[in-house]
């Protein structure tokens, strides 16, 4: 038997209001998206910025520890390494000089991919002093200052490190 239409309810009066709901949501959700992009966007920045400045601090460090090893090969009279950024000329002897670290380090400009600057400071060290902790100094065993600066590339730096550290052989 067939049902009567009657039955049925017939749409009456539909004005649209799940259209205006699912836009909405729609709005929504590419909001949160666009919202989601710029978060993203912004930490893959910080991330490429985190990894220069660790790149130049490594860079850094590896200049001063080929200078160690190249004071070291001076102090004993041997050959310095192959990749030696200071050569024995390079050394300052001279303890009336003031030089600030910091200063130096901001003066080098973006173009500098590596730079040194060695002082021997042992005849500048009073016995006293804290770095012999009241012991008398031995005059034998030198002390240097050693400053070095790098960036995190050798062309088109974004970042620069400077290191500056006491070294006895």
């Amino acid at each position: 038997m067939n049902a009567p239409a009657r039955l049925r309810p017939m749409p009456r009066n539909q004005r649209g209001a799940v259209l205006y709901v699912a836009l909405i949501m729609l709005i929504l959700l590419a909001l949160i998206g666009i919202a989601g992009m710029q978060v993203a966007g912004m930490q893959e920045k910080m991330a490429a910025s985190y990894r220069a400045t660790n790149v130049a601090f490594q860079n850094a460090e590896g200049v001063t520890r080929r200078s160690e090893n190249a004071l070291e090969a001076i102090a004993n009279r041997t050959a310095a390494p192959a990749n030696a950024p200071l050569v024995d000329t390079d050394i300052q002897q001279n303890c009336d000089v003031a030089f600030d670290p910091v200063s130096w380090g901001r003066g080098r400009p973006l173009t500098t991919a590596q730079a040194v600057n060695v002082r021997r400071i042992d005849a500048c060290i009073i016995g006293g002093g804290s770095l012999a902790m009241g012991d008398a100094l031995d005059p034998v065993t030198p002390v240097y200052q050693i400053t070095t600066f790098a960036t995190d590339t050798a062309t088109d730096s974004s970042s620069t490190a400077s290191v500056d550290t006491v070294f006895k052989l």
